[in-house]
């Protein structure tokens, strides 16, 4: 599979994963968001830029739902519940936003 984005295709795997991480930037992260019926806000952003820093500067980590929470809650002051994330990333913050911020799919089963 592949999608387009500014006239360049760029490969994804079965599930909608990019093959390539580096291939990512917010261009493409918005045709993915897109793809899942979701318009990217502020807080999307946060949770976005949270995961890829996690994988990319944290040994390939994939934070589980409750460290993604509790890191959240730092950066917007409170912390946010299940429900308020879900909102967002209705299909698993954890597994929806991973696949929005061009990171491997999570294969673990559950979010907590």
């Amino acid at each position: 599979m592949a999608i387009e984005v500014n006239g360049t295709s760029i490969e994804t795997t079965a599930s909608g994963y990019l093959v390539n991480p580096l291939d990512w930037n917010e261009d493409v992260a918005r045709v993915l968001a897109a793809a899942e019926g979701i318009e990217l806000t502020e807080q999307h952003w946060d949770i976005i830029n949270y995961l890829r820093n996690e994988y990319l500067n944290n040994n390939q980590h994939q934070p589980m739902e409750r460290a993604l929470l509790k890191d959240i809650g730092k950066r917007w002051g409170s912390k946010p519940t299940s429900k308020d994330v879900y909102k967002l990333f209705p299909l698993a913050p954890t597994k929806q936003g991973t696949k929005i911020a061009g990171l491997p799919e999570v294969m673990r089963k559950g979010g907590y």
